[in-house]
C-alpha cells in the first residue's frame, strides 16, 4: 500500500519525504480545506514537488472546499499553474471543479476527496467513468463496506482511505455547525472545531439554568470524536482492497509527521505494529479508536484535549566526523586541538572512543529547553529510537532571532558554513528556542532527524 503523508509546509514535507512517505498531500493558500495550516504559495509548489520527485515521492494537492462561483471562475489557471508544477494528483470534491481540472489539465490524475461521501460500488464506478483515478473513501464506511466496493469498481480505480489522525463527527467532514456558531465555515476550510466544545442544556422556559447532557455538571463533549489509530490493522486494510492509507494532519508540525509517517512505515516494511505502537503515543494525540472500520466510531465524551510522551526538543541540521590534527597529551593519550572530549584512540585521522565509535558534533535548532547531562531520544528515520546523553553542549553565538547584524547568517546550515571556533560558547542549559547548539555524539545522526525528551504532558479543558 501507499503511504501517503500530509505536508502543510516545507519542513513537514522534508519530514514526510525522510521518513518514508511514497507520496505526501499538500495545498497551495486557496482552496484547501486547512485554511489554518502554513500551506504553499503557488510560487513554491514547483520547489515542493522537485523536492519530492528527487526522492521518488509523489505530490496531490488537495482542492476540495465548497466551491462557489468565484472560486471555479479561478480555478482553469490555478490547475494549469499546478500542472506546470508537476504535481501528480488532485484532490477534488467538487463535480465542476473535477471537470475543469480534467479539460485544462489532462495529465494530472484525478482522486475524488472524501467530502464526497463516495460509500458504495455506484458512485464510485460513475466518477471512474468521468476520469476519476482514485476514490477516496468516505469515513464512515467499515471494512466490509470498502470491501464490497472494492468488488464493485474496476480494478484500474484506486482506494484510498484513513488509516491515522484527527476525525470529524459530520458526515465526511461536511459540517454547517461551524459556520452557524462562528460565521467560519469548515466547508471553506475555516472550521474553529466546534464539535469540540463542551455543551450544556438551557430549557427555554428557564433561561440561565443550565442542565448537563450527561451525569457530569462541568458539561459534555458529546461530539468529540476519538482520533483513529489503524497501526495495528494494516494487513486488515490491505486485505479489503485498500490501495493508499492516508494520515491526516495537514496543521501538525513537523516532528508529528516525522513520528507517526516513520511508525507506518516501518509496520509497512515489516517491523511487527506491537513493537512500533509507542511512537504514536510519543506525539499530541486524544484518545485513540478505529473509527467505523469495525463497528461505529466511538467519541472521547469525558474531555477535550490531547496527551503526549514525549516533548520535542531539537532538530537535527548537521553531524560532522571530528576529524582534525591530532597531537599527545602526556601519557600517550591523544587529543583533537582544545576541543578534547575524554580518552579517546585515533584511528585514520578520526577519534575514537574506546568502544571505537567515532566521534560526532551534533548540530541541533533548539525548539524546548533541554541541559547538559539529560537523557534524550533521538528520532531517526527507519530506525527505532535511541538514547544520547546530552554532554559537552555548546552554543552559537552568531545566530539566532537576537542576532540582527546586516550580514548575520539566514539559515542553520548558512551559520553552520560560515561559523568559527570562538563562536561556540559553552553552555549548561539550551534555553534559546530556534538558536543553534552542538552536542558531542558517539555515532553519526542523519540531518532531518528530532531529538525529543521523556516527559508526560496533558492538555485538556476537563478531565
Amino acid at each position: 500500500m501507499e503511504l501517503l503523508a500530509p505536508a502543510g509546509g516545507m519542513e513537514q514535507l522534508r519530514a514526510a519525504v525522510r521518513f518514508g512517505a511514497d507520496a505526501v498531500y499538500l495545498a497551495a493558500d486557496k482552496f484547501g480545506m486547512r485554511a489554518r495550516a502554513a500551506n504553499f504559495a503557488l510560487e513554491d509548489i514547483p520547489a515542493a514537488v522537485a523536492f519530492a520527485h528527487a526522492q521518488g515521492v509523489k505530490v496531490h494537492v488537495t482542492c476540495n472546499i465548497l466551491m462557489h462561483p468565484d472560486d471555479i471562475a479561478a480555478l482553469p489557471d490555478y490547475f494549469r499553474a499546478l500542472d506546470a508544477a508537476g504535481v501528480d494528483a488532485f484532490i477534488i470534491g467538487d463535480l465542476g471543479a473535477f471537470a475543469i481540472a480534467g479539460e485544462v489539465a489532462p495529465r494530472v490524475e484525478r482522486h475524488v476527496s472524501t467530502q464526497a461521501s463516495v460509500a458504495n460500488g455506484a458512485a464510485a464506478r460513475v466518477w471512474h467513468s468521468l476520469g476519476a483515478k482514485r476514490v477516496v473513501c468516505a469515513r464512515e464506511m467499515s471494512l466490509e463496506d470498502i470491501r464490497r466496493l472494492r468488488e464493485d469498481t474496476p480494478p484500474d480505480l484506486e482506494i484510498e482511505a484513513f488509516a491515522h489522525g484527527a476525525m470529524c463527527m459530520a458526515v465526511s467532514g461536511r459540517c454547517l455547525i461551524s459556520s452557524y456558531l462562528a460565521g467560519r465555515s469548515g466547508n471553506k476550510g475555516h472550521c474553529t472545531q466546534p464539535c469540540r466544545w463542551s455543551y450544556q442544556l438551557e430549557e427555554e422556559k428557564r433561561p440561565g439554568e443550565f442542565f448537563p447532557i450527561e451525569e457530569d455538571d462541568r458539561g459534555t463533549f458529546i461530539m468529540n470524536a476519538k482520533d483513529m489509530n489503524m497501526l495495528a490493522h494494516l494487513r486488515e486494510l490491505a486485505d479489503a482492497g485498500v490501495d493508499s492509507i492516508k494520515i491526516e494532519g495537514r496543521n501538525k508540525k513537523a516532528f508529528y509527521v516525522a513520528s507517526v509517517v516513520g511508525a507506518y512505515r516501518r509496520v509497512l516494511d515489516g517491523e511487527p505494529a506491537e513493537t512500533v505502537a509507542d511512537e504514536l503515543l510519543a506525539v499530541s494525540h486524544r484518545p485513540y479508536g478505529t473509527g467505523f472500520y469495525f463497528e461505529e466510531a466511538e467519541q472521547a465524551p469525558a474531555y477535550d484535549g490531547y496527551e503526549q510522551e514525549t516533548m520535542h526538543v531539537a532538530d537535527v541540521v548537521g553531524c560532522e566526523a571530528i576529524q582534525c590534527p591530532v597531537r599527545q597529551r602526556p601519557g600517550g593519550v591523544s587529543h583533537v586541538g582544545d576541543d578534547f572530549r575524554g580518552e579517546a584512540e585515533i584511528d585514520d585521522g578520526n577519534m575514537r572512543h574506546p568502544s571505537g565509535a567515532l566521534s560526532h558534533d551534533l548540530y541541533v535548532l533548539c525548539r524546548n529547553r533541554f541541559a547538559e547531562g539529560d537523557e534524550l531520544e533521538i528520532l531517526v528515520p527507519h530506525e527505532p529510537a535511541r538514547t544520547l546523553a546530552v554532554r559537552d553542549l555548546h552554543w552559537l553565538s552568531t545566530f539566532g532571532p537576537d542576532v540582527h547584524d546586516e550580514d548575520a547568517p539566514a539559515t542553520p546550515e548558512e551559520a553552520l558554513a560560515r561559523v568559527e571556533a570562538d563562536d561556540w560558547v559553552p553552555a549548561a542549559a539550551a534555553n534559546r528556542s530556534c538558536n543553534l547548539y552542538r552536542i558531542a555524539a558517539d555515532g553519526p545522526v542523519p540531518a532531518g532527524s528530532f531529538l525529543r525528551v521523556r516527559t508526560f504532558r496533558r492538555s485538556a479543558r476537563h478531565g
